[in-house]
């Protein structure tokens, strides 16, 4: 990772046809750090994740301005090559979206796209991801089986374990305990509290509890603007801006 901040978003506004979703956000993300970006439904939170790794690029009549630099790189200069991009991101989604195949398989599969063959060195790396994601003790007899028998908990698990097996240097989740029972969002938080020792992770969450216990660096957005960030302990006991100390007293939501 190069330096202290491996993203640093510079005026960043994103257009859905003629509406604008982000206006001009500038944001260094730490390193080895949880960022959590909240605010209210609607208020541009996971468009500005999703910025993050180009998937806004699938969505039609996107319009994006400003800059996003990734270990020194603008990810949306002209020849980014974004397949390249997208390897450095982990993504957990708000549900957990199996592969249609094997528990072994779904973590295997990326990095037997990324050219790893070695049936031996696949096994290690399923292996290992799988016990990073807290997952191996309760699958490591059950491999072969379809990942869709797994519990909504395990699958999500199991989608981190394919998300770090490509060895990404940043982790992205998308509300990734909204789906969750309180056990498996316990779980999920408890690793990616782990995961930071070695990854950057930034998580969007509309549930101020759960922004409490994980942020070490938040943002606040609202109405597209990115309205108040530092760290997490510093906004949450003296918000400076009056929006931010609205929402997190429930003023607005």
């Amino acid at each position: 990772m190069n330096g202290q901040t491996p993203i640093s978003i510079r005026n960043l506004s994103v257009f859905y046809g003629d509406l604008q979703v982000l206006k001009d956000v500038s944001l260094d993300i730490p390193a080895n750090r949880i960022t959590v970006i909240i605010g209210p439904s609607g208020c541009g939170k996971t468009t500005l994740l999703k910025s993050l790794n180009r998937l806004l690029d699938d969505t039609e009549g996107v319009r994006i301005r400003g800059q996003v630099v990734l270990d020194g790189e603008d990810i949306y200069a002209p020849r980014t090559e974004v397949t390249r991009i997208r390897k450095k991101m982990g993504l957990l989604s708000q549900r957990p979206q199996v592969l249609p195949m094997s528990i072994y398989e779904n973590v295997a599969y990326g990095p037997r796209i990324h050219g790893l063959r070695a049936r031996r060195d696949l096994d290690r790396r399923v292996e290992h991801y799988l016990q990073v994601a807290g997952l191996w003790d309760e699958v490591k007899d059950r491999l072969r089986e379809p990942a869709s028998v797994l519990s909504v908990g395990q699958q999500q698990r199991l989608c981190l374990a394919r998300g770090l097996a490509v060895e990404p240097e940043i982790i992205l989740g998308d509300e990734p305990t909204s789906a969750l029972d309180p056990q498996s969002s316990q779980n999920v938080e408890r690793r990616l509290a782990e995961l930071k020792r070695d990854y950057t992770v930034v998580v969007v969450t509309h549930i101020l509890r759960q922004a409490r216990r994980v942020a070490d660096y938040l943002a606040f957005l609202y109405l597209g603007e990115l309205v108040e960030h530092g760290p997490a302990a510093d906004v949450f006991a003296a918000p400076r801006d009056p929006r931010t100390r609205a929402y997190l007293t429930g003023e607005i939501s």
